[in-house]
């Protein structure tokens, strides 16, 4: 770590970003402090109206990305930039015209965004939360390429502000929030397979609101293709069923993009990929559930076999979908084998 400070107001932060794979949360009560917690980043914070300053960050580093929710209390203006290799995309939740980069007012249903190694000027008012995504540049464009198959400029987006509209903006700040709360509520560091899930999942995010062009059309198959490419896919994560296949992975074995894998599923089946996909390993579970009375087999058991490893976001899933808990579902099979064991045992 290293802190150069130049006078009262001026403190910079170069932190290199050590992934800690859990989330963190830290409390600031100096704008200097604030500007030092949040890793990776070489800026300065000046506090411009009077008070005693707080503010907030949750962040998450993982092996290619950073994930965080930073909140202020007082206006700032900060002097700002990212590691060279990388871009940032700082989406605010605050009314329009709250919050400034480069003097250009980031209006209410837009995102900002930049380069690394570009230094660049926030201004943010009073009472202010921005989340904020950073990625390697190789990281996106070979995410682009290979999942939506497209091709990505050197500098994408080429403006600070990106207009993306209300509701994708408000449904991309939902779910960061529900990410970041999620791992915090875990506490737990990730696994590698959760760590590539989710940052394939802000990645599609990303592309889904409108935050990095998709200026080729969706690729739309044939009906019976539509049909094959979802049983295809199913049969693969079967196959597979030890681990949670993410759909990067699924469009790289079906030689698709996202978007047409996307299509084909809400076309055939109604519903998105992801959701698809965890509920047939769900079914699968359940399955195992029903009948492991004769064996003996653990709720722990059952979700690792058919790759979830986080017992208990699987238990929510699986209540989400059957009504029921999966301990329930155990307890009714050994409870309906000792039935029969007796049965059989009496005649």
């Amino acid at each position: 770590m290293t802190i150069d400070t130049q006078g009262d107001s001026l403190t910079r932060s170069t932190l290199t970003p050590q992934p800690s794979f859990c989330v963190q949360t830290r409390i600031a009560r100096d704008a200097d402090e604030q500007a030092r917690n949040l890793h990776g980043w070489r800026q300065t914070y000046d506090q411009l109206t009077a008070g005693c300053f707080t503010g907030g960050l949750t962040e998450l580093c993982v092996d290619h990305m950073q994930v965080f929710v930073e909140t202020t209390s007082h206006t700032l203006r900060q002097t700002c930039e990212v590691q060279k290799d990388a871009y940032w995309f700082g989406i605010p939740t605050c009314p329009a015209g709250s919050g400034r980069i480069d003097a250009q007012v980031i209006v209410a249903d837009a995102l900002a965004c930049r380069p690394g190694g570009v230094e660049f000027e926030l201004l943010t008012t009073a009472g202010y939360e921005i989340f904020g995504v950073v990625v390697k540049s190789d990281v996106l464009r070979r995410y682009a390429a290979e999942v939506e198959r497209i091709g990505l400029a050197d500098h994408v987006p080429n403006t600070q502000v990106v207009p993306i509209g209300m509701a994708r903006k408000e449904r991309l700040c939902a779910s960061l929030r529900r990410l970041l709360d999620d791992g915090a509520a875990s506490g737990a560091p990730l696994s590698a397979v959760a760590r590539d899930s989710l940052q394939a999942s802000v990645l599609a995010m990303l592309f889904d609101v409108g935050a990095l062009p998709a200026s080729e059309p969706v690729a739309i198959p044939a009906r019976p293709r539509r049909q094959s490419i979802v049983s295809e896919a199913r049969e693969y994560v079967l196959a597979h069923r030890d681990r949670a296949v993410n759909v990067p992975e699924l469009c790289e074995r079906l030689h698709v993009s996202r978007r047409t894998l996307q299509y084909c599923f809400q076309d055939v089946l109604g519903m998105a990929p992801a959701t698809y996909l965890r509920a047939i390993r769900l079914n699968g579970a359940r399955r195992d559930l029903s009948n492991a009375s004769c064996d003996a087999r653990s709720v722990q058991d059952v979700a690792a076999a058919w790759g979830f490893w986080h017992l208990s976001q699987f238990a929510t899933d699986y209540r989400k979908l059957f009504g029921v808990r999966p301990s329930e579902t155990l307890k009714a099979a050994i409870g309906g084998c000792q039935c029969m064991d007796e049965r059989a045992f009496a005649h």
